[in-house]
């Protein structure tokens, strides 16, 4: 079971953040949801189309979590890639609603994992997830896609929980896919160590988050050369 106060503290987080995001969204215009994001082969459309799959798909999860029963996000990647293509396509004022009310919706259904969990761990692109980090999950995504919108709001601007459970996810990310060892260090007093952690890397919680999800490495020390990092 996931403690209340944390579940509630988490929601009123992913509540600040998502807001945040939904008044950039709002504020583009036609044209400037055309302009490439900083996801590769994306424009910030197909981000915000993701951002809007993802919080309907993530309540999965909550089922998995909450009935003990595997679920599957997507039948492939085909069938996601296509359905995130179909709702970039849609016009501006109807995706920004979806958006809308997909995170509404996630954060509705997110108040069951405070009754008695099925499971300790739900399984997510062979990351292994804890059941009681879902939401954090939920909030690592709207804040990383905030960022890969590349407007004027920055990584500064999101809570430093937000950063650290946008670390967090972006750290299963690189032991899932065997990224180089890395011993990670925050000047807020986190660590994290991948593989054999030979590599030091330190920075504070918006610099390494930059450098884990977008290879941004303009803010992190590091003992020797950065490595090359997994896509995501």
């Amino acid at each position: 079971m996931i403690n209340t106060a944390r579940l509630r503290s988490d929601l009123s987080l992913l509540g600040r953040e998502t807001g945040m995001m939904l008044a950039t969204v709002e504020s583009l215009s036609d044209v400037e949801m055309t302009a490439a994001s900083l996801c590769e082969g994306w424009t910030r459309a197909d981000v915000i189309a993701h951002l809007a799959s993802n919080g309907r798909a993530l309540v999965k999860l909550v089922d998995w979590a909450t009935t003990g029963e595997e679920q599957q996000l997507y039948d492939s990647r085909e069938a996601r890639d296509e359905e995130i293509a179909e709702l970039a396509a849609l016009p501006r004022k109807d995706l920004v609603g979806l958006f809308r009310d997909n995170a509404t919706y996630f954060a509705e259904q997110a108040q069951r994992l405070s009754g008695e969990l099925s499971v300790d761990e739900v399984h997510l692109h062979g990351k292994q997830i804890p059941a009681t980090s879902i939401v954090a999950l939920r909030i690592a995504e709207v804040v990383i896609h905030h960022h890969d919108l590349d407007t004027t709001w920055t990584l500064e601007e999101a809570d430093l929980d937000a950063q650290l459970y946008g670390i967090e996810a972006a750290v299963r990310t690189m032991r899932a896919k065997n990224a180089p060892g890395m011993t990670l260090v925050t000047e807020e007093g986190d660590e994290w160590v991948v593989g054999d952690g030979a590599l030091k890397v330190a920075s504070d919680r918006e610099g390494l988050l930059a450098w884990l999800a977008r290879g941004n490495g303009e803010h992190v020390e590091a003992d020797g050369p950065l490595p090359e990092l997994p896509s995501w």
